[in-house]
C-alpha cells in the first residue's frame, strides 16, 4: 500500500535518490554539494552540480550560462527545487519563464547548505559567471535550525548539517595516528563529552542573525564589483505562513512527524512568533549594510487560503507553492 507521501508527491522518490547518502558528493572547502551531471525526468544537474533551470526558449546553469548578464537565485534547499516535479517547475526557472523574465535567472541553490557555504559557493564560482545584474539570497532558516548544536560543533563559522558524523571520522583518524606521550602534558578529553543544554531561543536567534550578517557582509565584498544588487529573503517555513495546513499538507505532514523527530528538534522554531522575531531581527541586520530584505511568510499568507496546497514538507513547495512564491517575489521585489 503506497503512503500519502508517494501517492500526493510521487516526485519525492526522485528526490530520495538524488538525496541517497551512499551517493553524498565530498567536496574540499564545500563539504558537500548535490551529485553532479544527475539526470532524470525530475531534477538534473550540470557537471558542477548546479540545477539547470529553464526558460521560456532556452536554459542555463553555472557550467552554461546563456549570453549576456544573469540574475542568481540563491540559497538552500528552497529555492534549489526539493519538491519540484521538474526543473522547468523550480523558483529560478518560473521567475526566468514567466514572473521576471528580462533577464535569465540561474539556480545557485545548495541543498542543506548554511550561509556560510553559500558564501563559499559564490566565491569557489563567482569566475564561471557571466555579468550579474542580481542576486536573491532566499534562505534563512538552516542557520537558526543549527543554531541549537553544541558550541564545539558550530565553531566559529556555524554548524553544518551532519556535522557530527565529521567530527565522529576525524576523531577516529586522530586515534589512528596516536602515540603514546610522556613528559608533555595530559591530553584533554574528546571534544563534546559534556552534556550538551540547547540555548535559550532568544539566543539562538541572536547567533543566526550575527552568523548570516556577517557572512552576508563578505559576499556583498565579493559581489561589489559586479554591481549586482543582492536582496536578502527569508524563507517561508510552513508554520510561519498559516497555522492551518491544507488537507494534502496535513496527511504529508503527519506522515512525516510518525517517522521523524520534527517537533522535538525543530518545535521552538515552528512557530510562528519565532518566525516574526526572527524576521524581524534579520531585518534591522540587513538594513545595517543596506541590503534589501523580505520577509515573505505574511505576503504568501495574504494572498492564499487554506485550501492552497502549498508544501511537499514543511519546508519546500509544491509546483503550485513556488507558483504563486514565484510571482510574489517578483511583485515584491520589483523585478520584471
Amino acid at each position: 500500500m503506497s503512503s500519502q507521501r508517494e501517492l500526493l508527491t510521487p516526485q519525492m522518490l526522485r528526490y530520495d535518490d538524488f538525496d541517497d547518502r551512499a551517493e553524498t558528493r565530498y567536496l574540499p572547502y564545500l563539504m558537500y554539494f548535490h551529485r553532479a551531471g544527475y539526470r532524470s525526468e525530475t531534477v538534473n544537474t550540470d557537471r558542477l552540480g548546479f540545477r539547470i533551470s529553464c526558460g521560456a526558449t532556452e536554459q542555463g546553469s553555472v557550467e552554461k550560462p546563456p549570453k549576456g548578464p544573469v540574475r542568481l537565485l540563491a540559497g538552500s534547499s528552497t529555492p534549489f527545487g526539493i519538491g519540484a516535479t521538474s526543473d522547468a517547475a523550480t523558483m529560478a526557472s518560473r521567475l526566468w519563464s514567466k514572473y521576471a523574465p528580462s533577464v535569465p535567472w540561474l539556480n545557485f541553490a545548495g541543498r542543506s547548505h548554511n550561509s556560510m557555504q553559500e558564501l563559499l559557493l559564490f566565491l569557489m564560482h563567482r569566475h564561471l559567471l557571466p555579468e550579474l545584474e542580481e542576486i536573491v539570497v532566499f534562505s534563512g532558516l538552516n542557520d537558526l535550525a543549527l543554531s541549537r548544536l553544541p558550541q564545539w560543533q558550530r565553531g566559529e563559522h556555524g554548524a553544518f548539517f551532519n556535522c557530527g558524523e565529521y567530527f565522529e571520522q576525524m576523531e577516529d583518524l586522530r586515534a589512528r595516528h596516536r602515540k603514546p606521550k610522556r613528559g608533555f602534558g595530559r591530553r584533554s578529553g574528546a571534544a563534546g563529552a559534556e552534556e550538551h543544554v540547547v540555548p535559550p531561543l532568544g539566543e539562538r536567534i541572536a547567533y543566526a542573525v550575527e552568523l548570516t550578517a556577517r557572512h552576508l557582509a563578505s559576499l556583498r565584498l565579493l559581489a561589489e564589483p559586479t554591481g549586482a544588487r543582492i536582496t536578502y529573503v527569508l524563507q517561508p517555513l510552513a508554520t510561519w505562513v498559516r497555522e492551518s495546513p491544507s488537507p494534502e499538507e496535513r496527511a504529508v505532514f503527519g506522515e512525516l512527524d510518525e517517522i521523524s523527530n520534527f517537533w522535538e528538534l525543530y518545535g521552538d522554531i515552528a512557530t510562528m512568533e519565532t518566525g516574526r522575531k526572527y524576521a524581524e531581527a534579520l531585518r534591522t541586520a540587513c538594513e545595517a549594510q543596506g541590503v534589501r530584505f523580505l520577509d515573505i511568510s505574511p505576503v504568501i499568507a495574504g494572498s492564499v487560503t487554506e485550501r492552497d496546497w502549498l508544501y511537499v514538507d514543511r519546508a519546500h513547495f509544491t509546483d503550485h507553492g513556488t507558483e504563486v512564491v514565484s510571482g510574489l517575489l517578483a511583485d515584491s521585489l520589483g523585478l520584471s
